[in-house]
């Protein structure tokens, strides 16, 4: 091992052809493999845009993506037969493990004892489940959406309704999930610009938001002095791009910087869930004046919530011109149904609990441990991050702190071979990035065995 294997790393590349003939050898293995999820796939196509319900799907390593038959805890059985040890876990939508006993039950005892799943009437659940994200975040008032990507959308509305503003601001290379006024991102000359592959937007993006670097104070400020954003809508840590850290201080500036220019601030905790149970708003001390959240708040029924300070809900509420129980543009017929509200109410009662997150991120730093061992022992320049129970591991030798030197450093060809190299033996990561997640189910030896197979890929690569 280097004595300063930083300086080692950065200078040691990989063989590319090395490479190629490993991707090769792993894409064939693949196929081998799985003729059954194949045979699917080839039906798929002739019915499926893309071949896939849901675009993203298309995403996995492989001529064609698996088709799974069962999952349960953090295990995945696919049509082959094949189990694999889930990091992925549905790319949070599954932090609970698949399927955890207390959520089953509770949505078998919605539907068989109590039926009703949508009736356009609130459950004691609902408010049960209000409570507990109050408890979490801080927050006083809330309220639910089917997806992440709703509550985005609706409290970027609000904001503007209750500011005046006309303006909303994000940080390049973010996801907040499909809302348009989001996919927008700092050009190549430094100007904001729709981001590249955007379909079909409703306007050009950059006449309804402003767009700033991750960590830039200044660009921040410069963008805030006109006082025409409404809302600064963030990740505390990006991690859609692959884990961005906010550097010391940055993240109090921002309130800061809100503060002065009476900008509201949503965090939007849908993944930075992974950094406690209150998420990075309770583990860092953040002072937010929304809060959004999605995917794993009910154990995989899909549903997302928004949470609001009490100024900010006497100001939605008070404004007589505002049209939010009709036809205003926030709200929907299934949001806050009751199967949801039983789902939530049972997945955070009983799994996202303190004890749980305190399991999942020791697991989390072991498996990070685990991955810098093997990057140090043969000096390859990459980095690892962590937040809470969640980590990634970066091709590029130091933290990224921007979203666009997030993206810079994207690898292709390095992305496929460890997909299908830890696929092919039995680990699925996130599809879209080298990220790894931990549940309740995840064991020790299920975080060993991920870096066994991660050395192994090393070392035909590096060795």
């Amino acid at each position: 091992m280097a004595d300063n294997p930083s300086e080692e790393r950065r200078a040691r590349p990989y063989d590319s052809d090395r490479l190629r003939d490993l991707i090769a050898r792993e894409r064939a293995a693949y196929v081998e493999a799985n003729p059954r999820s194949q045979e699917l796939a080839v039906q798929a196509r002739t019915t499926l845009l893309g071949g896939v319900p849901m675009s993203f799907m298309g995403m996995l390593a492989g001529a064609f993506p698996l088709f799974f038959t069962e999952a349960r805890g953090n295990r995945v059985v696919d049509v082959d037969g094949h189990a694999y040890v889930d990091f992925c876990l549905g790319d949070t939508g599954a932090m609970t493990g698949h399927s955890p006993a207390v959520v089953t039950d509770a949505i078998d005892a919605r539907l068989r004892a109590k039926g009703g799943i949508t009736t356009m009437l609130p459950t004691e659940d609902a408010a049960f489940v209000g409570a507990d994200l109050r408890r979490r975040f801080g927050l006083p008032y809330w309220q639910f959406a089917l997806t992440a990507t709703d509550a985005n959308r609706w409290v970027l509305r609000m904001a503007r309704m209750a500011q005046k503003r006309p303006y909303v601001l994000v940080f390049s290379e973010c996801y907040h999930g499909t809302v348009d006024e989001t996919i927008v991102v700092v050009g190549p000359d430094g100007e904001p610009m729709a981001k590249p592959g955007n379909v079909g937007p409703q306007v050009d993006p950059t006449q309804t938001t402003k767009v700033v670097e991750f960590n830039d104070v200044e660009a921040l400020r410069a963008a805030l002095a006109p006082l025409d954003v409404a809302a600064v809508l963030m990740e505390p840590w990006m991690t859609n791009i692959g884990i961005v850290p906010a550097e010391p201080g940055f993240l109090e500036t921002v309130r800061e910087l809100c503060d002065e220019t009476g900008t509201l601030l949503i965090n939007d905790e849908t993944h930075t869930i992974s950094a406690g149970i209150g998420g990075a708003t309770r583990a860092f001390g953040l002072r937010p004046d929304i809060v959004t959240i999605g995917k794993t708040i009910a154990g995989g029924i899909p549903m997302g919530a928004y949470g609001v300070t009490e100024e900010l809900a006497g100001r939605i509420l008070g404004d007589p011109d505002a049209d939010l129980v009709d036809q205003g543009g926030v709200g929907g017929t299934l949001a806050g149904n009751a199967l949801a509200s039983a789902a939530a109410r049972a997945t955070l009662e009983h799994v996202l609990t303190e004890q749980n997150l305190a399991h999942m991120t020791a697991l989390a730093t072991r498996y990070t441990e685990g991955v810098q061992g093997v990057l140090d022992a043969y000096r390859v320049p990459w980095v690892i991050i962590q937040l809470g129970a969640r980590a990634e591991y970066r091709f590029t030798p130091v933290v990224p702190r921007t979203g666009n030197e997030s993206r810079a450093a994207h690898d292709g060809a390095l992305e496929e071979y460890m997909h299908l190299y830890t696929l092919n033996r039995g680990i699925f990561m996130t599809p879209f990035h080298n990220m790894a997640l931990m549940c309740p189910a995840t064991s020790a030896a299920d975080v060993d065995r991920h870096t066994e197979v991660f050395g192994a890929a090393i070392d035909e690569l590096y060795g």
